[in-house]
């Protein structure tokens, strides 16, 4: 246990005890961040009156010297303890041991997390984007390529490659708005709400939230402390994210099989059999599908983490954290390596010709009967799938369908049987003209497609423009706190002459 703590109330943790409860191998993700919540903090005490000019420049003196040699040992409960004991090694305890006045280890580290937190959004947006950008990249690319769209993992509809690849270019986009609201509740400053009820010294909380980079507080001294559903909200957010490239990653492992041979992965981002020399197997993608369930994992143990805790503080929140650190980890790079397999994929448009894919027509044919000879549509829909049934016994694929076997097939629903025109019944079979035909808003023919490639470019656009301003914000508020810290501190304030006692 620390020595700053023993000595008071209880004697100490025992070993083994202490190393059971300690968080110091997690707190180095936010060391960097106390450091900065110490220096506002110590700024605004020295602005308030509440310590001295001089033992706040020997504090922030301190300080900056860690930020160029960051401590960090194991044998301690956590980094807030080890940033003090560090001070006051080099302050002294007259003056370091005043680090801690009108805050505590509880809003300390609600806002360290909070600022490590506004980093890892950031990653994740920043390759979110950058998948996007690849999507749109290959779309561009293949706005006539025909494929094959399932329901029930059965072929369905034809539908192209562009338009897929939109599909998830507008799921990511949902998702990334989900992050900017999380990102939002993330950035708000619980500091100052010090152990759960603020303090008597007379504090700013605007003034260090200002200096942190924060939008606004968390005002409740008590919702400051206890709040963990930043946690939550984030990696709900993820969650969802994971579901929603579970979905790509499902469709591409299963469409570069043999059976389906739909497309061919990059081979840098698949390995061989080490027995069967034929195999190309999806490794990566296997291993990303494993992850994203991860990710719904650690959702899940925080929220039974986090349920059923009595108010305000308890230290089950530390364990709460890393499953954090982990799902961010985990997305940010899966995101990055996705984005880059994705840019390599190839339709194997040679394999759109099976036989088997001339079905997808069959909605046509049905709408062709209602459009142009007034069958009703649940009529024309039994006849067209009686006609199905019949070719495909016969072995014969839509594109054998002729006018006689389509009367012949309909004399069974109807009094007169049809009579259809070889030029409707030619246009109804044909996957590129159903493409065409299905102009209807968010559809897949090419009108709408490079519609919707244009207006996501400027989508993307506007994202990647809020995500820089968010990153420049956050950049240039701790420029901001370190150059104020390195002006009240002791060596700046020698070079302007002064001469401390202390």
């Amino acid at each position: 246990m620390s020595e700053i703590l023993k000595g008071g109330r209880v004697s100490g943790l025992r070993e083994d005890a202490l190393k059971y409860v300690s968080s110091i191998r997690y707190d180095e993700k936010i060391l960097k961040h106390v450091l900065d919540v110490n220096k506002a903090h110590v700024i605004v005490l020295v602005e308030r009156g509440i310590i001295s000019k001089e033992d706040g420049s020997r504090i922030l003196e301190a300080l900056l010297t860690l930020d160029e040699n960051p401590p960090f040992r194991l044998d301690v409960e956590d980094i807030h303890v080890l940033i003090e004991e560090e001070v006051i090694k080099r302050a002294g305890i007259d003056v370091g041991g005043n680090l801690n006045i009108a805050k505590s280890r509880n809003d300390q580290v609600a806002t360290a997390i909070r600022m490590a937190l506004r980093e890892e959004i950031l990653g994740i947006l920043e390759e979110t984007l950058a998948l996007q950008g690849s999507l749109l990249e290959v779309a561009d690319k293949n706005i006539n390529t025909v494929l094959p769209g399932y329901t029930h993992l059965q072929p369905a509809q034809p539908i192209t490659f562009a338009h897929y690849l939109l599909s998830h270019f507008d799921a990511l986009s949902r998702d990334l708005e989900r992050i900017f609201n999380a990102y939002r509740h993330v950035n708000l400053c619980p500091m100052g709400a010090g152990a759960l009820s603020t303090t008597s010294f007379p504090i700013s909380r605007e003034r260090v939230m200002e200096l942190l980079g924060f939008d606004g507080l968390i005002e409740n001294s008590i919702d400051a402390v206890r709040s963990r559903d930043f946690l939550l909200e984030t990696l709900a957010a993820l969650s969802v994210m994971a579901v929603n490239l579970s979905y790509l990653l499902e469709d591409l492992i299963i469409w570069s099989s043999m059976e389906f041979g739909l497309i061919e992965l990059p081979d840098e981002f698949t390995s061989t059999s080490s027995i069967m020399p034929q195999k190309k197997n999806p490794d990566v993608l296997e291993v990303m599908r494993a992850r994203m369930g991860l990710i719904l994992g650690n959702f899940i143990a925080v929220s039974i983490v986090l349920k059923s805790l009595p108010s305000v503080y308890n230290l089950d929140f530390q364990e709460a954290t890393p499953r954090l650190w982990d799902a961010c980890e985990v997305m940010r790079e899966s995101l990055k390596v996705l984005s880059e397999l994705v840019r390599g994929l190839k339709v194997k448009v040679e394999n759109i010709d099976k036989p088997i894919y001339s079905f997808m027509a069959a909605t046509e044919v049905a709408n062709m009967l209602v459009r142009k000879y007034g069958i009703p549509f649940r009529v024309a829909h039994k006849i067209t799938g009686s006609l199905v049934k019949i070719l495909l016994e016969s072995g014969k694929t839509l594109k054998d369908v002729t006018p006689r076997l389509l009367a012949e097939v309909s004399a069974n629903f109807l009094s007169n049987p049809i009579q259809v025109k070889e030029e409707d019944l030619h246009i109804a079979v044909s996957l590129a003209g159903f493409l065409e035909s299905h102009s209807v808003r968010g559809g897949p023919s090419r009108r709408e497609v490079e519609r919707m490639l244009s207006e996501r470019k400027i989508l993307l656009s506007k994202f990647r423009d809020e995500t820089l301003r968010l990153k420049e914000t956050l950049s240039s508020s701790r420029d901001r706190l370190n150059s104020l810290a390195k002006l009240y501190s002791l060596t700046s304030l020698k070079e302007r002459g002064y001469d401390s006692k202390v």
